[in-house]
């Protein structure tokens, strides 16, 4: 197995509905750090499990600088984030999202990440 990891930055602001009142209802930006971990059995025709440039491209591309609430069709909690990327990219078995330092939710497919982990066992 071949394992990958591709950390990178964006800036965009949220806001988030909640069931309780809360500051973060209000619109508000982050200096969000996102980290995606991709895995291949093999390598492609070019050596790799994926291009880190398409990942950068798919994630800050997308989102830095934007409003996530207009770029994304859920509540933009770092937990929807992070789902949201893994199931964006095919080779993506696990995000992290960090919206600030102390604030940082995962999310790793346990279908996918299953394949390695039958493989130790």
């Amino acid at each position: 197995m071949y394992f990958v990891t591709k950390r990178l930055e964006i800036s965009a602001s949220h806001k988030l509905t909640l069931s309780y009142p809360s500051k973060c209802s209000n619109l508000h930006g982050h200096n969000w750090v996102i980290t995606v971990s991709c895995m291949a059995h093999d390598l492609n025709a070019d050596g790799m499990v994926c291009d880190f440039t398409s990942i950068k491209e798919q994630i800050h591309g997308y989102l830095d600088h934007g409003n996530l609430n207009e770029l994304l069709p859920f509540n933009p909690t770092a937990e929807n984030i992070a789902r949201w990327i893994v199931d964006r990219i095919p080779q993506c078995y696990k995000a992290c999202v960090k919206e600030s330092e102390g604030n940082e939710a995962t999310y790793i497919d346990e279908e996918k990440a299953g394949a390695w982990l039958r493989l130790t066992e």
